[in-house]
């Protein structure tokens, strides 16, 4: 099988770190990612198949392990070599094999997360035994190698590759109806779905996404589609994503430079300070900090009333911040990371895949998927993706299909917002 593989070799590693800070997503080039030829992995138990990548996205965090700005928090939840990619649309590869042990036979998608019951731990966490899969306690235990999502652990392989393992409890069947590039957005939705959910959003109120990539613009959509939050502000950089804020529900997209005037606008409290606004007196009711930058998360608490929230739903990583306000207005600041069950504004509980397929049908989400490529051509693939906002891209991703046909010699694209 053809795979992309990322193994530990140390001086690889800071020669992408200085590749990364040159140029994103230049640690592709000379990093410890190589494209290689895999034998299969084997099963590792009951219960699991193998399971052939159509689509497979590249994530932020991805990029941050491309570039060796991954958090060292993340050394002991990882195990080596590691096939990368976690947002996966893929064929079932053995039907038969599959429907006896219980997995859907065609196309699925894959919910990356390795709790309890796909590490064969009996009796599973009291995470795991809420429905709270992203929470589970055992990433490191059991009958795999540590690995916090496939994609991030060596027994499971990754979407990035022709071929990996998963557990039937991970596998989601796609309907007919849904296309392949729907299908690979829904692990980001769920994502974006548990954020928002979790984040208690009252009727009204004033919301903030900072950051309009692909996880920001999918929070705008989940923000509009399944709560009753009021005004909607996103922060965008660049045209292409001040245009697919609006056209997934944003009321007002402002530049980042100009984010405290547009909430003062919206909210008509008071600025703090002589002639420029640095901060306000009360802001916004809550804020999606989707950049996970110092810079981001400073610019969030500015924003926010007192007892206001700050979800942080980006990859934070290395931070400094003055958390002063913070102590000083009693904001709540919270981490979003993964899904699993989400209590919805009715008070039902449903699986956040669930809700994410129905938001993914209903607002369209394949059109964020803005150019493929095949995997030989990985550096252009995670350059482009590196610098999708710039670029007028949202979602990049690795096409699979095209090794069962003819490979093509450029990336297909597609960012018109109202294109699908």
């Amino acid at each position: 099988m053809k795979a992309l593989v990322f193994r530990r070799k140390p001086v690889r590693f800071a020669a992408a770190v200085a590749a990364g800070r040159i140029a994103p997503g230049g640690g592709a080039g000379v990093g410890p990612l190589r494209h290689e030829d895999l034998d299969p992995l084997p099963l590792p138990g009951p219960g699991w198949v193998h399971i052939s990548p159509r689509l497979a996205g590249i994530c932020g965090s991805d990029l941050a392990t491309v570039d060796g700005r991954s958090s060292r928090w993340f050394e002991p939840v990882v195990s080596f070599p590691f096939v990368p990619g976690h947002e996966v649309v893929a064929d079932v590869a053995d039907p038969d094999a599959a429907a006896t042990a219980g997995a859907p036979t065609g196309r699925v998608v894959l919910e990356p997360v390795l709790g309890c019951v796909a590490r064969a731990i009996d009796p599973v966490c009291a995470a795991c035994a809420r429905g709270d899969l992203g929470n589970c306690e055992r990433i490191t235990f059991g009958s795999l190698a540590p690995g916090l999502q496939s994609g991030f652990c060596c027994d499971t392989g990754g979407g990035w590759s022709t071929s990996m393992v998963a557990h039937v409890s991970q596998l989601h069947a796609v309907p007919d109806t849904m296309s392949d590039e729907d299908a690979v957005m829904v692990e980001p939705t769920a994502c974006a779905v548990h954020a928002v959910l979790t984040t208690r959003i009252e009727p009204g109120a004033t919301v903030v996404v900072l950051g309009t990539g692909t996880l920001g613009l999918l929070c705008v959509a989940a923000v509009r589609q399944l709560t009753g939050a009021g005004r909607i502000i996103a922060v965008a950089k660049h045209p292409a994503q001040r245009q697919w804020a609006t056209d997934l529900g944003a009321d007002v997209v402002a530049e980042p430079e100009e984010l405290a005037r547009a909430v003062r606008r919206v909210t008509g409290t008071l600025a703090i300070g002589d002639g420029a606004i640095d901060r306000l007196a009360g802001g916004a009711d809550v804020v999606f900090d989707c950049v996970g930058s110092s810079e981001s998360l400073a610019g969030a608490l500015e924003v926010t009333r007192p007892k206001g929230r700050v979800t942080l739903v980006g990859m934070a990583g290395h931070t400094r911040v003055d958390l002063t306000g913070l102590w000083q207005r009693e904001i709540e600041l919270v981490g979003a990371y993964a899904y699993g069950t989400e209590t919805l504004t009715n008070g039902t509980r449903r699986r956040t895949f669930d809700v994410a397929f129905e938001l993914v049908a209903a607002a369209g989400l394949g059109r964020l998927v803005s150019a493929t490529y095949p995997l030989e051509r990985y550096r252009e693939a995670i350059g482009h993706a590196a610098e999708a906002g710039r670029r007028g891209a949202v979602k990049v991703a690795f096409d699979l299909r095209r090794r069962r046909s003819s490979p093509a010699s450029s990336p297909t694209e597609s960012t018109e917002p109202g294109a699908h």
